[in-house]
C-alpha cells in the first residue's frame, strides 16, 4: 500500500483538487466536496487527508507524502449536473474502475464541457417561473402574461450585465431596477392589475436560493467560514435586488 501512495500521491492531490475545484464552481456544499476529495484519495491507499474547503479556494494535504496544495475558486455558479457527474466519477474511483490517470482526464474533460441549458431556454424557464411564483403569491390570473414578459426580459438582462461586466452584484441590481421599471410600466398601461405581485413574481429567478440552503447547511454542520461566507454572498444579492427595486419605487412613486 505504501508504494501505491508513494508512487501516485502527487496525481492522487491533483485529482481531488480538480474534483473539488469542479465541485464547489457548481454549487456543491461544503461538506460534500470535503467527502469526495477524501474518498477518492481513500480508494487511492490514501487514508489520511486533510482538507480545507472555502467558497474561495481548497486546500488539500496528503499527510506524509505531499506538501499542502492549494487551488483558487474564482468562478462560481449552479450547475448541479457537472456535481452529479464528479459524483460518478468519484464512484467510479472507489469501484476501481478508474486509475488516477484515466480519472484525472475525466475530470479534466468534466471540467471543459459546458453541460449549462441554452440561454433560450434559461430565459424561458426564468420567464414560466415568474409567472408561476406570481400565482403562488396569489397574484390574479390577469397578471400571469405580465410576470412572464417582465420575468423573462429581467433574467435576460441580468445575463447581458453579468457577462459584460463580470461583476454579480451589479448585473443583479440592474435586472431587479429593469424588473421593477417595467412593472410599473405594465400596470400604468392598465396590462397589469397588481404591481407589487408582479415585482415578487419576476425577481425570485434572481434569488439565490441555493445559496442560502447551502450556507444554512454549512452552518449547520460546523464549516462556520464557508457558511458565513455563502451567508454573506446571499444577503450582498439579496441587498442589490432590494436596491434596485427600490430605487425605481424612488423616482417614480
Amino acid at each position: 500500500m505504501s508504494r501505491v501512495v508513494e508512487h501516485s500521491a502527487e496525481q492522487v492531490i491533483k485529482v481531488c483538487l480538480l474534483a473539488g475545484k469542479i465541485m464547489m464552481e457548481s454549487g456543491a456544499e461544503t461538506y460534500r466536496v470535503e467527502d469526495t476529495m477524501t474518498r477518492i484519495a481513500a480508494s487511492y491507499g490514501i487514508t489520511e487527508t486533510h482538507s480545507f474547503v472555502t467558497p474561495t479556494g481548497i486546500i488539500v494535504s496528503l499527510k506524509g507524502t505531499n506538501p499542502t496544495q492549494l487551488v483558487r475558486i474564482s468562478n462560481r455558479s449552479t450547475d448541479l449536473e457537472k456535481v452529479a457527474r464528479v459524483n460518478s466519477i468519484s464512484r467510479q474511483i472507489s469501484s476501481g474502475q478508474l486509475d488516477v490517470e484515466v480519472a484525472y482526464e475525466s475530470l479534466k474533460e468534466l471540467e471543459a464541457s459546458h453541460l449549462a441549458f441554452p440561454i433560450w431556454i434559461q430565459i424561458l424557464a426564468a420567464a414560466i417561473a415568474s409567472g408561476s411564483f406570481l400565482i403562488m403569491f396569489k397574484g390574479v390570473w390577469g397578471d400571469f402574461l405580465p410576470a412572464i414578459i417582465v420575468g423573462g426580459i429581467g433574467f435576460a438582462s441580468l445575463l447581458c450585465v453579468q457577462h459584460y461586466t463580470q461583476v454579480k452584484f451589479f448585473a443583479e441590481f440592474i435586472a431587479s431596477l429593469i424588473i421593477a421599471f417595467l412593472a410599473f410600466q405594465m400596470v400604468n398601461f392598465g396590462i397589469g392589475q397588481e404591481l407589487d405581485k408582479i415585482i415578487i413574481g419576476s425577481v425570485m429567478p434572481l434569488v439565490p436560493g441555493l445559496l442560502i440552503t447551502n450556507a444554512v447547511r454549512d452552518l449547520m454542520v460546523g464549516h462556520f467560514v464557508s457558511g458565513l461566507s455563502k451567508g454573506a454572498e446571499a444577503l450582498l444579492t439579496a441587498f442589490a435586488i432590494g436596491a434596485g427595486v427600490a430605487v425605481v419605487f424612488l423616482l417614480l412613486q
